[in-house]
């Protein structure tokens, strides 16, 4: 049974990004973003990466002193890699960061819905089915993994949307583990007929930034750059949730509205990055949490720096997964999973506290 609520408790007291925060954010995208395109296997060096992007400005002209080969590891390899790493941890951030505030709930992630297990299914038919043909994102890998992760969100919906016994946000969540449950056992199953490509499947499942040039930043940049500004223009609306859905609609709020285009820009750009960079799991609470404790609980501050940080911290753990063995690299899902599996506990354990 929920508390009443006084209607001068529903108001949300208005907070506005500094600009300091900005620029610490700004910052943090810069310089996470120099290692990233300096340092692996192939160290290029800060100073000389540094004169050599600005010697591709008009009317400057420096020497970097990189030899051809470096400078096509620089623009052909590694800034296509950065780049991309900052899209997909800007997407999965923000999406966390949105999940949370229309469930209400710090533990809700990106693959709450079902998209995880969807795209793992899509991709493991793909794979088995051997049709993949190594052009990137059109690959039919990364297509088949986007197809599902939307049939999995549309299903989860569809399933969990109706009325009944439970309020939506609880009937959404239940409805995403049933239907992750689903296409997990499917994906098992075809796993266990076609033993042969586990491999290829476990590879998209721990997540990876390889790419094959721009293509991928081509067509995912859309996406998430769409997603990204619809989220962004709810995060008031997502403050008004915080107080629950009755005392948000006594404000105006349309919550079923407002959750339904937050939850499909989520999904929508979870899918593309999903089908990308395979399942990079807890960035969408790693991020959006961190910032929660350092910069407080609104959304309107919260969701501006997930779009920052988001990106700078894959693009780091990328830069672990490719310097902690090098010259061989781990799937960069790893590395977020060491990173997230004991950050989740802390985030438990401090929600059953204030509970």
């Amino acid at each position: 049974m929920s508390t009443p609520v006084n209607q001068n408790d529903c108001v949300v007291k208005p907070v506005s990004l500094k600009k300091s925060q900005l620029c610490l954010a700004v910052v943090a995208v810069l310089i996470t973003a120099f290692a990233g395109l300096a340092f692996g296997p192939a160290d290029l060096g800060m100073k000389e990466v540094i004169q050599e992007l600005l010697n591709k400005l008009p009317l400057i002209d420096l020497d970097s002193g990189l030899s051809s080969r470096q400078q096509a590891i620089l623009f052909e390899i590694r800034l296509p890699r950065v780049v991309l790493g900052l899209l997909v941890g800007s997407m999965l951030a923000t999406a966390g960061g949105a999940y949370q505030g229309v469930f209400r709930n710090p533990l809700a992630d990106p693959y709450i819905l079902g998209v995880a297990a969807g795209a793992g299914f899509g991709a493991t038919l793909a794979i088995v089915s051997d049709i993949g043909d190594g052009l990137g994102f059109l690959d039919p890998v990364p297509l088949a993994a986007f197809a599902g992760a939307l049939i999995a969100v549309a299903l989860t919906y569809t399933v969990g949307s109706g009325r009944g016994r439970l309020d939506q946000v609880t009937s959404l969540v239940l409805a995403g583990v049933a239907v992750a449950s689903f296409f997990t056992a499917v994906q098992t199953f075809v796993q266990q007929r076609e033993s042969e490509t586990i491999r290829q499947v476990y590879f998209f499942v721990l997540g990876q930034l390889r790419t094959a040039g721009w293509a991928e930043v081509t067509l995912l940049a859309p996406y998430t750059l769409i997603c990204i500004t619809v989220i962004f223009l709810t995060r008031r609306r997502l403050d008004a949730l915080t107080v629950g859905d009755e005392e948000a609609g006594s404000l105006g709020l349309d919550v079923r509205r407002m959750r339904l285009i937050t939850v499909i820009a989520a999904s929508l750009g979870t899918a593309a990055s999903v089908a990308v960079s395979g399942l990079i799991g807890f960035v969408g609470i790693i991020v959006p949490h961190t910032i929660r404790l350092i910069f407080g609980s609104s959304y309107r501050v919260i969701i501006p720096l997930t779009i920052f940080f988001g990106g700078a911290f894959l693009v780091v753990a990328d830069l672990v997964a490719r310097l902690i063995l090098q010259p061989a690299e781990i799937p960069i899902g790893v590395v977020t999973a060491f990173l997230g599996a004991p950050f989740f506990v802390v985030v438990l354990r401090t929600a059953w506290k204030n509970s």
